[in-house]
């Protein structure tokens, strides 16, 4: 039996741009995809905590050090620069390597640089 489970996130990051006139995507500073341990054009889920919108995507790498997160094609109308977002990715494994399974979790700045990386995440803790 295969599970899935959380493989990456980068929590909280605020939207710099959305684009309707792209193909499609999520374009994600870099730094902040290898933080994660997110591949570029690998499947995401991104959640906009702003309005509850969630969607599925795959992610272009962004220029490093930019801080840029920006929904491109049908993705920008669910989003606006400034709302605050919620990256995730997800990878399948079997029971026993998902028993030590632990996920990069990144927790950014107001500038969307990682301030912290962990493999854990405490209910009802943002920070």
């Amino acid at each position: 039996m295969q599970l899935t489970m959380l493989k990456g996130k980068i929590h909280r990051v605020t939207v710099t741009e959305a684009r309707l006139d792209y193909v499609g995507s999520i374009t994600v500073d870099s730094e902040l995809l290898d933080a994660a341990g997110i591949l570029e054009y690998e499947k995401v889920a991104v959640v906009n905590v702003n309005n509850g919108q969630r969607l599925e995507t795959y992610t272009i790498a962004g220029e490093p050090g930019s801080g840029i997160i920006c929904l491109n094609g049908a993705a920008a109308h669910f989003f606006d620069p400034g709302d605050t977002a919620i990256i995730m990715c997800y990878c399948q494994m079997d029971a026993a390597e998902a028993k030590d399974h632990k996920p990069k979790v990144v927790f950014v700045d107001g500038k969307n640089h990682a301030t912290r990386v962990t493999n854990y995440e405490k209910h009802g803790q943002i920070a």
